[in-house]
């Protein structure tokens, strides 16, 4: 059984797909700028952030995931600019994505403000066919070797906060890439990048000096695939330590109570340095093949020396 995913992604490189193929992540909340154009820059600073993503611990072929992102604020924080390379591997298939975001940023009062993004990305695809297992042997539309293309794309996203509230909706790819290699003209199934829109909000709730509430969520929606949805809820302490639940609904889960229900720490070690840890106790039938999915997060932002955290960043 632990070739199941092996062989549900060499069946589906015939298929049109009709599932999420955009990598997921349990800290969404603070890996916006991949998911939303319209995020760069709001940190209000600039931020360096890294996350690596190892899912289904124990199934071979699972889907590994790492990202690197830079965004800034530019020009009097009216204009917002990001950087993303992305690497996710399933299976027998290899993506690379680099992206750039550019963000324009309108000012609003009681530092509200309101976001439009563009991104402009390049996706590098590669299947390893020597990694598959055909069913029938001797199979000649079974190609051998590797193969790789190139697919452009394009997305853009908005993005509102306050001081104690976000909400963001964004379509990272707007263009359905043709992800199959059959160069036979009579073939008419064949595998493509579907559109994938994002809705996330979240806010911030004050309980006391010492400790905060922070409920979030994220949508996830593609056409002909089941609706996705993470709410989550972490408590702050000291604003220093975060420690919350997500639950995950969608996806995968056909029966049951979900997909998982994912642990998430993290810790705010000086003003500019934060390192998160989160962990998914997988709720579908996957619970019998696998040993969970965690992730690791750090994120660095080049805070003046002068600006303390008496209004730390929460979004």
């Amino acid at each position: 059984m632990k070739k199941i995913l092996i062989l549900f992604i060499s069946l589906g490189f015939g298929l049109v797909s009709s599932a999420q193929q955009d990598p997921q992540y349990t800290q969404f909340m603070f890996n916006k700028v991949v998911l939303n154009p319209g995020y760069a820059g709001s940190q209000e600073v600039p931020c360096i952030s890294c996350l690596h993503r190892s899912q289904w611990v124990g199934i071979d072929g699972a889907p590994n995931t790492q990202t690197a992102s830079f965004h800034t604020p530019l020009f009097r924080k009216r204009v917002g600019f990001g950087l993303s390379l992305m690497h996710d591997g399933i299976g027998p298939t290899d993506s690379w994505y680099m992206s750039m975001a550019y963000a324009y940023r309108i000012q609003m009062k009681n530092k509200r403000v309101l976001s439009f993004g563009m991104q402009g990305s390049v996706r590098r695809y590669s299947v390893n066919w020597d990694e598959t297992e055909a069913t029938h042997e001797g199979d000649f539309y079974i190609p051998t070797g590797s193969a790789t293309k190139m697919l452009p794309n394009f997305g853009a996203g908005v993005y509102y906060y306050t001081p104690k509230f976000y909400a963001g909706l964004s379509v990272p790819y707007f263009f359905n890439g043709d992800l199959s290699f059959h160069e036979d003209f009579f073939i008419t199934d064949f595998s493509r990048e579907e559109v994938h829109a994002f809705f996330m909000a979240g806010g911030v709730i004050r309980i006391n000096h010492r400790l905060k509430a922070k409920p979030a969520l994220l949508a996830k929606y593609v056409p002909n695939a089941p609706f996705d949805l993470d709410l989550h809820g972490s408590l702050i302490f000291y604003d220093r330590l975060w420690a919350g639940l997500t639950y995950r609904l969608g996806g995968s889960t056909q029966v049951g109570f979900g997909e998982s229900i994912d642990l998430v720490l993290q810790f705010q070690f000086t003003d500019a340095i934060k390192i998160g840890l989160a962990y998914d106790f997988t709720l579908s039938e996957l619970k019998r093949y696998d040993g969970g999915t965690f992730e690791l997060m750090a994120e660095y932002c080049f805070t003046p020396n002068r600006k303390r955290l008496t209004n730390p960043r929460y979004f």
